[in-house]
C-alpha cells in the first residue's frame, strides 16, 4: 500500500499503484477528489503522450500543478490510463 500526503492530508492511498520512472501512479478512484483543482497545464512525454494536471487545495493552501494524469496515453503507457502521480512536495511512501 502506498500513501500520498501533502499539507497534513492524505491525498491518495492504494495497493494498486504502478511504478514508472520512479513515480508511483495511483488509480484515480484512490484519490480524494475534494483536494483536486482542475488546471489548464499540460505537458508531453515522448513515450507516454499528453499529461494533464491538477493543483491541490488543502486547508486553503494551494500546490499548483502537483498532480498529473495521462487520460489517453500512447500505447506504450496504456497501463496508466487515468492513473495519477505526484510531485512538488507531495510525499509518497509505503504504508
Amino acid at each position: 500500500m502506498y500513501v500520498a500526503k501533502w499539507n497534513g492530508a492524505v491525498i491518495a492511498q492504494s495497493d494498486k499503484t504502478i511504478e514508472i520512472e520512479g513515480n508511483q501512479y495511483f488509480p484515480m478512484d484512490s484519490v480524494d477528489s475534494q483536494f483536486l483543482v482542475d488546471s489548464d497545464t499540460t505537458s508531453t512525454c515522448s513515450w507516454k503522450g499528453l499529461a494533464n494536471y491538477f493543483s491541490l487545495n488543502v486547508n486553503g493552501d494551494v500546490n499548483t500543478d502537483a498532480v498529473w494524469v495521462y487520460r489517453d496515453p500512447k500505447d506504450a503507457a496504456k497501463e496508466i490510463t487515468n492513473y495519477v502521480a505526484f510531485w512538488r512536495g507531495v510525499t509518497v511512501s509505503a504504508a
